[in-house]
């Protein structure tokens, strides 16, 4: 990281910056550096004296409030009955967003202390914010809101299997694929991709999943959600339900998907919704291998090593369990070998 915008003399300058112009400074504040996500950002908790703490995001570099995409879409989900953290403070010039802080405890790092019926009762509310998402995305649609003008198109679900290709196959697993093969998966790929494309469209949060529902005051909070796009209605679903970071017994992933399709009124969908469920798990867990790969592979963070084998598990069966899917999962398993 040495030279970066976030390196350890940097991210210090920045957090001091924000710490004296917003007069924190003046509370002798503690700096403690907390867990990223996948992205460039970093964030710190500041423990204040006389005040509750904040999170600090750092940024890259600098930006306009009013043209980042985490206040965009805060703003649009801040009009839902969805608890999102709240945004306390910026300092454009130095890449700086001070947010609510809601704890260290996210649905997956409760998961393993929760009863089996807090299990179950904080799960039915993650499926129920789903539901609210879209219900009320559909009622407050607007150009005002960046992820109306974006979508799961074709050309973005098939940057993604590229992705898989690219960083999972071939960068992770060391696979050289023939021009033959190559072009045999990226058809098989594209049927996916096209029946997905052509799924009626919801607001999405993007990456719905265990470690980005925090829990706070007994309530799940959205975080991450700057992504948000347009997208089919099983897609939050699948990455909750088919969560790399987390494991349902089958028999909850069906109650759950009942329940989702209960408050929706659709309840008379259920095979329906389910197989389009399955396919949009395929695409998903892909896509998801791609990504624990690029980390591996190109950024050089060993810690999504743990998640590849559950993660290989939701594709397998999903292969195993669809004929549809027979012919991707002989060219899969021609390299992979936990398809086979």
């Amino acid at each position: 990281m040495d030279g970066s915008a976030t390196a350890p003399s940097v991210a210090r300058a920045k957090i001091d910056g924000f710490l004296g112009r917003s007069g924190y400074a003046a509370q002798s504040p503690r700096v403690v550096p907390l867990t990223g996500d996948a992205s460039d950002r970093r964030y710190f908790r500041i423990l204040l004296a006389n005040e509750p703490s904040i999170v600090l995001s750092l940024y890259t570099t600098p930006f306009r409030f009013d043209e980042l995409s985490f206040v965009n879409v805060a703003q649009l989900l801040e009009q839902m009955p969805i608890p999102v953290p709240r945004v306390l403070g910026h300092a454009d010039d130095l890449g700086v967003l001070a947010l609510q802080d809601l704890g260290d405890v996210t649905l997956q790092a409760h998961l393993g202390a929760a009863t089996p019926s807090e299990h179950a009762a904080l799960y039915r509310q993650a499926v129920a914010l789903i539901a609210t998402l879209q219900r009320y995305g559909a009622e407050l649609a607007s150009p005002r809101y960046l992820p109306y003008g974006i979508a799961f198109d074709v050309e973005k679900l098939t940057w993604e299997m590229d992705f898989f290709t690219k960083h999972f196959l071939e960068a992770y697993r060391g696979v050289t694929l023939t021009t033959a093969e190559r072009e045999a998966l990226k058809r098989e790929l594209a049927h996916i991709i096209e029946e997905l494309a052509a799924d009626e469209r919801v607001l999405c949060h993007r990456d719905y999943h265990s470690r980005n529902l925090m829990l706070h005051d007994s309530q799940l909070y959205m975080i991450d959600f700057q992504d948000a796009r347009m997208g089919p209605d099983t897609y939050d679903l699948v990455s909750l339900l088919r969560d790399s970071y987390a494991d349902l017994a089958e028999s909850a992933v069906d109650e759950l998907i009942a329940y989702f399709l209960a408050l929706r009124g659709q309840s008379g969908r259920q095979r329906e919704f389910r197989d389009r469920f399955d396919v949009m798990a395929v695409q998903r867990n892909l896509k998801a291998l791609g990504t624990f790969g690029y980390q591996t592979t190109a950024r050089r963070n060993p810690v999504y090593i743990q998640y590849i084998p559950r993660t290989l598990k939701y594709v397998r069966d999903n292969l195993e369990a669809k004929p549809r899917f027979a012919r991707l999962r002989e060219l899969l398993a021609t390299h992979v070998e936990e398809f086979r």
